[in-house]
């Protein structure tokens, strides 16, 4: 059996062997694939697994699967126009999807331009077995506006390149066995929308821009009235977990149960109308924490008049965050009621071969094992959110995160809005995850306005995680942490008698 190492240097091989192909003549190389990463790259050890028929091919979002899904990541058109261009006549190429249109594993590696579009256009056929349900068109994240077609009809719009978004299709579908699905997007990088560490010139601390589709693309099944969301609550000190189930559309009648499961074993049962609060009892709670990163699996069912209509799996982990004082008078910061130092990296997510997106779902997971290996119980992820599987797997490995809002410049009145429209999508769309015990607002000063009021609003939308009004730099005295960022450092903040002292950054090594 090969190493290793030597499974790796065999890819490497194949690589440079695509790469001599592309030299050779047309003719002589009619079998040569129609997608292979852009050279000139440095590529991952995983890039050698990705291609065309297995392009992130894990279920996306594991806090609310079906076993009924097709996922529409692979091989899709691409057109690149001004954005004077209705839409184009002809497309140029292939583009691997979900792999941002500069990445060298998108096969194209070309940046997107602010007066620029770019087209996506893929085919697909819907199972005869989904026959009589309605259609859903999951987008994990577009960077940044797109416009979504079906058939040639305008399904919707969305801005914001970090968060999902969903269209129920059904209406738009034609006759045809087979659908046009066209995606429109435009992406200014360095205006005013939340971009992060995104740039056109990038240099020292800023990064390759991330253009277009950069998460997973799927349909799914369900029925007229379905489960639409999750959330899932926590009540440590009751042992208990409050679920609310929000359904696609009323549903008079209707009930829906909810049932835990601790490592295949039924723990508690609860049944209510839809519509009411679920409470989970957990008599013989077990708890969520780095060093015991137990997850309880959760069954969610809707029914009416004795039919079982819709049921969707997840999970959650039990474990409270909040500040406490120390055996000095220190606050400090507590996990589970009791105080735990914690210790982490500042996690940028960008990959020299996808950028934004990982190769494999295995690349993705490796950083955290490694962090997890090396003895890190914390990842602050910074000015980037990640896609749905990454906080998977810091929920499953027991790993910390204090998620940081992507920034942006906010020095207009619709930026501002744009900045807090996706600032609650953020908090709201990752509120069902143990791993996260810190909300950072902004980072150092950037874009940072209204810091109180913003600070006080997650809280409210949040109350039960902590929030960093900002990471370094300029301090409001609100929220739960003083927080310092210098280099090299570690140099801590004065003790406060209502928040914990922390250092968000420190360090600063170069290569």
């Amino acid at each position: 059996m090969k190493t290793a190492s030597e499974r790796y240097h065999v890819r490497l091989a194949i690589f440079a062997l695509i790469g001599v192909l592309a030299l050779l003549p047309s003719a002589v190389r009619a079998a040569e694939p129609r997608w292979q990463p852009k050279p000139g790259q440095l590529l991952t050890r995983w890039a050698a697994e990705v291609n065309p028929t297995n392009a992130l091919p894990e279920y996306p979002r594991p806090q609310m699967s079906r076993p009924q899904w097709l996922n529409l990541n692979g091989l899709w058109n691409y057109a690149i126009t001004s954005n004077s261009v209705a839409q184009p006549a002809d497309y140029e190429g292939a583009i691997l999807v979900p792999y941002p249109v500069e990445s060298a594993l998108s096969g194209v590696k070309r940046s997107l331009l602010p007066q620029e579009t770019l087209w996506c256009r893929r085919r697909f056929e819907i199972p005869p077995a989904w026959k009589g349900s309605r259609l859903l068109l999951h987008f994990g994240a577009v960077d940044w506006a797109s416009k979504i077609q079906v058939d040639g009809q305008a399904a919707g719009l969305h801005t914001g390149g970090y968060d999902p978004f969903t269209f129920d299709i059904t209406s738009l579908l034609n006759t045809n066995s087979e659908h046009e699905l066209i995606v429109e997007i435009t992406d200014p990088t360095e205006g005013n929308q939340p971009r992060g560490k995104q740039s056109l010139k990038p240099e020292n601390i800023f990064y390759t821009a991330t253009s277009g589709i950069w998460q997973t693309v799927w349909l799914e099944p369900v029925p007229e009235t379905a489960i639409a969301r999750l959330k899932l609550t926590p009540d440590f000190s009751a042992r208990s977990l409050r679920v609310q189930v929000q359904l696609s559309r009323l549903a008079e009648g209707a009930e829906v149960t909810a049932a835990a499961f601790a490592e295949g074993r039924e723990v508690a049962r609860t049944s209510a109308p839809a519509g009411s609060e679920l409470l989970l009892a957990l008599p013989e709670m077990r708890v969520w924490s780095p060093d015991d990163p137990f997850l309880y699996d959760l069954e969610v069912t809707l029914s009416k008049d004795g039919q079982t209509r819709d049921r969707v799996s997840s999970y959650f982990g039990m474990r409270t965050i909040a500040l406490q004082k120390d055996e000095r008078g220190f606050t400090r910061i507590a996990l589970n009621n009791r105080i735990l130092f914690q210790l982490g990296v500042l996690d940028q997510g960008f990959w020299p071969d996808g950028i934004h997106t990982a190769p494999t779902d295995e690349a993705l997971a490796s950083d955290l094992r490694f962090l997890k290996e090396a003895g890190y119980n914390l990842v602050r992820k910074h000015v980037k959110v990640e896609p749905d599987r990454w906080y998977y797997w810091c929920d499953k490995l027991g790993l910390l995160v204090w998620q940081d809002m992507p920034s942006g410049d906010n020095n207009t009145p619709q930026s501002r809005l744009e900045f807090e429209a996706e600032l609650k999508r953020m908090v709201t769309g990752l509120g069902n995850h143990p791993s996260i015990v810190q909300w950072v607002l902004f980072n150092e000063g950037w874009g940072q306005y209204d810091t109180v009021r913003l600070t006080r609003w997650i809280k409210s939308i949040d109350p039960l995680r902590l929030v960093d009004n900002a990471g370094g730099w300029v301090d409001h005295q609100v929220g739960d942490v003083i927080d310092t960022h210098i280099y090299p450092g570690p140099e801590a903040p004065a003790p406060e008698k209502h928040r914990a002292s922390v250092i968000g950054e420190f360090g600063g090594q170069g290569l």
